[in-house]
């Protein structure tokens, strides 16, 4: 009976398309098969280049002009239609931009100061001269100075202790191999939250409520998902070469990574730097296949083949191990990325005529215990108008309203009007950026490194397969995570391949 039925249906297949093709003048059939062999080889034909880019990012882009700069020739295949990766600038009409991605720079991230300077891209200052709010886990709502809460906003949370203790266990750690730290096993098999509660035994709840609050942005996550040596080494990136890295410095706005914002969005970096490499930028090309023979690689995309002498991969890592690879990627970097999983993040935005909550006496942000938008910040464009509110979706809430937009916004615009008045409760305009739902983003900020991986795993990250090297803010010694740990990287990657050509 299944013999029969499947032949009948190869023969149903078949005729179908036979009488279909009867019908088709042959000049026309013949012309169209011309034009299809036409693409087919057009596609298969393998252009050469010294190297081949995956990613035009931040990370691919500035390793690209470094390659270009030491008189290499580049292509950047980038899957998406557009250029900047996690960095995404949204229109607001009239030449105003806000950014739904990636936004601040701050003191020690010389690679992002000194890319947006030789592009001629400006920036100006994030924070305001205002008070911030805090809303503790009971609603009990605090206005303060700075960029942390006081004791007295805090309650029995001891944040200043738990800061000190951080930095100082971040301040023993090789920067560039924590692995090798002497106590890195033990810290790396514990999750942050466990750490947080050791260091805080008079509140122990209280204080991962309030960490939990950050970890909503840095990671997309919660303190009970990563390791707690993936976070004390990432404190102690939060410096250069000439400063050691502190939490006060990642997590602060005046002196910290959200001292500045660009003028023109950040996605201004990614556009400008493109537009240098000009041709040499193809859009729209996912990467397929990466196939390596003697020294040669071959890289298949949706536009495309190309034979290089070396490749650097500039993806999140969980994206890079979706490639196909010929040889297989060892397994041990390929279990790597796997493990590497992005955050659950998203960016919301509520638009209104005028920054009205910047009138007497002024609020310019504010942190609110296990909200929609935990942490919610003045995202007005330099220009004053129009008053722009932006909140942080992520980790819990992320999952609590994956399903339910319509409650999401609610509860968004709710907490908004808690910190900022009750006009927020009417905006002109709203919208959000869900970086789970880019195919070729799958979350933000940066992956989210459990217990056990950065001492099994971290090691192989960027040790290079055969031709192919590793780029992307993720591989990167300082600022993980940020913009300027994507741009060092490509430069990083760039010499290691300008070494080997």
């Amino acid at each position: 009976m299944t013999d029969s039925n499947l032949t009948r249906r190869r023969f149903l297949g078949t005729g179908a398309a036979t009488g279909a093709a009867a019908l088709i003048p042959a000049s026309i059939a013949e012309a169209d098969t011309r034009k299809t062999a036409h693409k087919t080889s057009r596609r298969a034909t393998a252009r050469k280049v010294d190297v081949v880019v995956v990613g035009a990012g931040l990370a691919g882009l500035q390793a690209a002009r470094t390659l270009v700069a030491a008189g290499k020739s580049v292509v950047v295949l980038e899957a998406r239609d557009r250029v900047g990766g996690r960095t995404k600038n949204h229109a607001l009409g009239d030449n105003k931009v806000v950014e739904v991605g990636g936004e601040f720079v701050g003191p020690t991230q010389d690679y992002t100061l000194g890319f947006a300077k030789e592009l001629g891209v400006g920036t100006y200052n994030a924070y305001l001269p205002l008070d911030s709010v805090y809303i503790n886990a009971s609603g009990q709502k605090s206005n303060y100075s700075g960029d942390l809460p006081s004791a007295g906003v805090l309650g029995t949370v001891d944040l200043i202790t738990i800061v000190e203790q951080l930095d100082n266990l971040a301040s023993q750690i090789p920067v560039d191999k924590p692995w090798t730290w002497e106590k890195a096993a033990e810290y790396d098999y514990a999750t942050a939250d466990a750490l947080v509660r050791q260091l805080c035994p008079a509140d122990p709840q209280g204080a991962i409520d309030l960490v939990n609050l950050f970890f909503d942005s840095a990671y997309g996550g919660i303190a009970a998902e990563v390791s707690a040596l993936y976070v004390i080494a990432q404190v102690a990136g939060f410096g250069d070469k000439h400063n050691v890295g502190t939490i006060e410095r990642g997590i602060s706005s005046q002196g910290g990574a959200q001292n500045s914002r660009f003028v023109g969005g950040s996605q201004l970096l990614s556009t400008r730097a493109a537009e240098q490499l000009g041709k040499r930028v193809v859009r729209n090309a996912p990467v397929r296949s990466i196939a390596q023979s003697g020294s040669t690689a071959t890289v298949t995309s949706d536009a495309g083949v190309w034979k290089a002498k070396r490749v650097i991969v500039a993806v999140p890592p969980a994206l890079a191990a979706e490639i196909n690879y010929a040889p297989l990627m060892p397994a041990i970097q390929d279990a790597m990325r796997r493990r590497m999983t992005l955050g659950t993040l998203m960016k919301i935005h509520a638009v209104y005529e005028t920054p009205f909550w910047r009138e007497d006496p002024g609020v310019w942000m504010a942190l609110k215990v296990n909200g929609c938008v935990p942490e919610m910040f003045d995202n007005t464009p330099p220009e004053g108008t129009p008053g722009i509110l932006m909140g942080f979706h992520g980790g819990h809430a992320w999952r609590q309203y994956a399903n339910d937009p319509a409650g999401r916004k609610a509860a968004a615009l709710s907490d908004f009007a808690e910190a900022f008045g009750e006009r927020c409760l009417k905006p002109i305009d709203y919208f959000e950026q869900d970086w789970t739902s880019e195919e070729w983003s799958r979350g933000c900020p940066v992956s989210v490194v459990g217990p056990g991986v950065v001492t099994e795993f971290l090691p192989n990250l960027i040790v290079p397969f055969k031709l192919v090297h590793w780029a992307g803010t993720e591989t990167a010694t300082y600022w993980n995570g940020y913009m300027d740990g994507a741009i060092s990287s490509g430069e990083r990657a760039a010499a290691e391949v300008l070494a080997e050509l």
